[in-house]
């Protein structure tokens, strides 16, 4: 059987998920991810996925990302936020200096982690001078590296400007003992992803470790992937990870109708029409939402790499499945929790955590509902 570039990696997710199962607790205990399972990913090569292969990375084609996430993420949602977070920052990388990017990611752990665009940096000799907090750095904590994305003003204040007016964005990077980072991610999910700030003062960051983040003139690869950008993929290894925590949820449910009897009644929920047409539905739902977002991902992989173009079209067609799929698998994850009972408020089973971690994913910026109007947007100035 022939199989895609990169596919060893969704194999080497599948294999360590039991090991990330059983830290499950811990990590979300410590809000953190453990040691042990940072050590599994980094052996693994899960961090390098989307990583520039002159710089040693897989440079996987986009669905083995998505796959690999969703892998990960049936075990453990916080793992699969803190890998995809930084797995996409690594894609930074093609728009490096080889011998820059090796410093960053060549030196161990190599890891890259980054927050919300935020504040500004003023243009000095030699670079530039900054002093921010930035914050919802997921994967801060495993990370060796941070970057930041900030509007560049002139030695005078004046912000500048690209030749399109629209203000010059910059990532600047800086090695995370020059941070100061800020505990203060206290959540309903995705507890143990470390989702916090960071902040540095009076930095200087050299010219050469800064660069144009999603412009495809400043890139150095030329491979399809990082045509791509960063924005939109994170919306389709977000909504992976998504899949993957609704996956594990509607399996635990349907794991607990096989077994359970319903309280006053001798016959097991697995006999009960109701509980069957929930399942049989629900499922369908689930694998709609799969088959859609892959869908939408490889026929936007076909064509950018026939095209060399990652057009407008595919950016909104990625964003409307990526949104839809996230809501979709929270309904599907809420289905299953109700569909356990008062089971399901325990700790000890497995669907209170996951049903906080999918509500939580459904809250970030990739689920938002203004998605739905930019696309209606387009297709209504279509043929005008």
């Amino acid at each position: 059987m022939n199989r895609p570039q990169g596919f060893d990696l969704v194999e080497r997710a599948r294999a360590i998920a039991p090991l990330i199962a059983g830290e499950a607790d811990e990590i979300e205990r410590t809000r953190r991810l453990t040691s042990t399972v940072v050590s599994a990913l980094i052996e693994n090569g899960l961090y390098r996925a989307l990583l520039p292969q002159s710089l040693g990375g897989a440079e996987v084609p986009i669905e083995i990302f998505m796959e690999m996430q969703e892998e990960i993420a049936k075990a453990d949602a916080s793992t699969a936020w803190c890998l995809g977070q930084c797995s996409v920052c690594a894609m930074i990388a093609a728009s490096l200096n080889h011998d820059i990017a090796c410093e960053i990611f060549d030196t161990p752990p190599g890891i890259l982690a980054w927050g919300a665009i935020a504040h500004e940096a003023r243009a000095v000799e030699g670079g530039y001078r900054v002093t921010a907090r930035w914050d919802f750095a997921s994967g801060s904590r495993q990370a060796s590296w941070l970057g930041a994305h900030v509007r560049i003003v002139g030695a005078d204040g004046t912000p500048r400007k690209n030749a399109d007016g629209s203000p010059e964005v910059r990532t600047i990077l800086f090695p995370v003992a020059s941070a100061v980072l800020h505990d203060v991610w206290q959540a309903i999910g995705l507890a143990g992803t470390g989702t916090d700030s960071y902040e540095v003062s009076d930095l200087f960051i050299p010219e050469r470790f800064t660069a144009f983040r999603d412009v495809p003139s400043a890139l150095v690869e030329t491979g399809p992937l990082y045509r791509i950008g960063t924005g939109s993929s994170f919306s389709l290894g977000f909504a992976a990870v998504s899949l993957g925590v609704a996956r594990a949820t509607l399996d635990a449910a349907i794991a607990l109708s096989r077994a359970k009897h319903q309280s006053l009644a001798a016959s097991a929920m697995r006999d009960n029409q109701a509980v069957q047409g929930l399942i049989g539905r629900t499922e369908g739902d689930l694998r709609a939402a799969r088959a859609y977002l892959y869908a939408t991902a490889n026929a936007m992989w076909r064509d950018l790499c026939a095209t060399g173009q990652f057009s407008p079209a595919h950016r909104s067609a990625v964003r409307l499945a990526a949104t839809w799929t996230i809501h979709q698998s929270a309904k599907v994850v809420d289905a299953a929790y109700h569909m356990a009972g008062a089971t399901a408020v325990f700790r000890s089973n497995p669907f209170e955590r996951r049903f906080r971690d999918m509500h939580a994913i459904a809250q970030q910026i990739q689920a938002r509902d203004t998605h739905y109007e930019d696309v209606g947007k387009a297709i209504l100035a279509e043929g005008r």
